[in-house]
């Protein structure tokens, strides 16, 4: 993208979303109308622009600090949570900031890949992240406050940072790269450039803006012990892996590069080393049926069974190899129709320890020569399922979001299930509505488990993640009936300690982010070399 348009985009942003006096007049109208009981959306389209249109909820929440600045507003965090733009975005209690790596060759052949010189493997410029890693570049600073100061602006709060860097395979490229780039993300979020990568990471225990979870996508070739221990260097807490399928037919028609076996291998060294595991699965791949599809979502769940999936049907774009099987007669793409009777028929299979964070691919409708359009395909598999009286339980479907909640109202409860190698306990608080306030992923290694070069890991059970759900507060902050702040975490640790103890393990660790290192030590957990350590004599 040129300097020119951009420039001009730039400016067109700045225009939209300036705060005039006139706007904040308008705006101070609003908010005192919202202050009454009136629904924020009828506010606003209440209260239209001279020039036509309505004021964005971003000016909104910048009229609302200005009022507050001044004093002619008291601070009412119920306020600018109505006031504020998407709250969904940071209702599962941390604030999700994506970043583009460079295009750069992918190990990969995949058939169904799209191919853009301008992107990384497998994007396209339109997809929204990618959108915004193209205009700035690519640069990892850069892509890490626009951000941010979006964020801001719509009144999110911004101290609990979960990173994802995307794009092609992130095992590919240069490790020197990959280091500049995770210190360039920690400088951005430190507000503080640093010398080098150990010294962003110290910075960030403290920042304004912390990291408390780091998230790589690669694929379960590239999973070995060594990149492992490169990974926990660079501060990496959760891996994305391009599974697409369990079948090692589909996988070698549709030129994947890796077999199942190789796949279980991976999950089972990241789940060892206390990784949190996410599986994109792809149906409707070259040689697959919604009959063979139902069949390979099942085998998720013996072995592998991954803490999140994405769930990516196939697509048909033009610049992939697949669609010269289109052509030819040879591939025939699934209809919106058939594709939602499908998810529909295994999204409620999906287990209470798992999260479906996706259920299609953001991918412009113009870009899809045949099949399914839509990218609104969860809404349509939610009223489909609501249709047959069906819900689903993972995660996503069941948090707490912002409903209020009572620690005395809340059960605890245990699941416990076996993946490759491990014992896992999903040890989670629940409300009387059958709503997930927090959880904690404890792992007991079973004596077949991967071994790996971490001295920090030797005799112990492992932490693989603690998440407390509701609306992500500020560090130290609370909310009267809010999930965060009320203890949670705290008691299930105490819990994951009890069952460590009661099954014979000597020590505790968890695999902690650079931003949640301090919240750790607080709980009696002691710095090793690549996790934090809990010792349990």
């Amino acid at each position: 993208m040129s300097e020119v348009v951009l420039d001009e985009k730039v400016q067109r942003w700045e225009r939209h979303y300036a705060l005039t006096p006139e706007r904040l007049a308008l705006a101070q109208r609003i908010i005192e109308a919202v202050q009454a009981g009136e629904d924020v959306a009828q506010a606003i389209r209440r209260h239209p622009l001279p020039e036509g249109g309505h004021l964005a909820k971003s000016v909104l929440v910048a009229a609302y600090r200005h009022l507050v600045q001044q004093g002619q507003l008291n601070e009412d965090a119920a306020l600018l949570a109505k006031l504020r733009m998407k709250p969904v975005r940071t209702l599962s209690g941390v604030t999700t900031v994506t970043v583009l790596t460079k295009p750069y060759p992918c190990p990969g052949k995949c058939i169904f890949c799209p191919t853009d010189v301008r992107m990384p493997k497998s994007y396209l410029p339109d997809e929204p992240g990618a959108q915004r890693a193209l205009q700035n570049e690519f640069d990892p600073y850069r892509q890490v406050r626009s951000r941010l100061l979006s964020y801001q602006a719509n009144g999110h709060p911004t101290d609990k940072i979960e990173l994802l860097i995307l794009g092609g395979t992130w095992s590919a490229y240069r490790r020197d790269y990959q280091e500049w780039f995770v210190k360039r993300c920690l400088d951005a979020l430190n507000e503080v450039d640093s010398e080098d990568l150990r010294e962003a990471q110290q910075r960030n225990e403290t920042a304004p803006h912390r990291n408390v979870g780091l998230v790589i996508e690669t694929r379960p070739d590239e999973i070995n012990p060594d990149e492992l221990r490169w990974l926990r260097y660079l501060g990496v807490t959760k891996v994305q892996m391009g599974v697409q399928s369990l079948d090692d037919r589909i996988l070698a028609l549709n030129q994947r590069g890796h077999t199942v076996a190789e796949t279980l291998r991976a999950a089972a060294l990241l789940r060892a080393a206390g990784f949190k595991i996410v599986m994109h699965w792809m149906p409707n791949l070259l040689g697959a049926t919604p009959e063979s599809d139902r069949a390979d979502f099942a085998r998720l769940w013996v072995d592998f069974c991954p803490d999140e999936i994405k769930i990516y049907p196939t697509q048909l774009l033009e610049n992939t190899e697949l669609y010269a099987y289109w052509q030819r007669g040879d591939y025939e793409p699934y209809s919106t129709e058939t594709l939602i009777d499908l998810i529909a028929d295994i999204k409620p299979t999906v287990p209470e320890f798992c999260r479906i964070n996706r259920v299609v691919r953001d991918i412009p409708s113009t870009y899809v020569v045949a099949g399914n359009r839509r990218t609104s395909l969860r809404q349509d598999v939610l009223a489909e399922l609501a249709r047959r009286g069906q819900q689903c339980r993972c995660i996503r479907c069941r948090e707490v979001r912002d409903r209020p909640v009572a620690l005395e109202h809340l059960t605890f409860s245990d699941l416990i299930y076996r993946a490759a190698y491990a014992e896992e306990h999903f040890l989670h608080y629940v409300t009387p509505d059958d709503r997930l306030a927090g959880y904690l992923r404890l792992s007991f290694p079973l004596p077949e488990a991967p071994q790996l070069p971490f001295t920090d890991l030797e005799g112990a059970a492992l932490i693989r993640e603690v998440h407390v759900y509701g609306q992500s507060l500020p560090v130290g902050a609370e909310q009267h009936g809010a999930a965060q702040h009320i203890g949670l975490g705290t008691r299930l640790l105490q819990a994951a300690e009890a069952l460590a103890r009661e099954r014979g393990y000597r020590r505790l660790a968890v695999i902690a982010a650079i931003g949640t290192r301090q919240y750790y030590e607080q709980r009696g957990f002691a710095r090793g070399d690549y996790y934090m350590v809990r010792e349990l004599a």
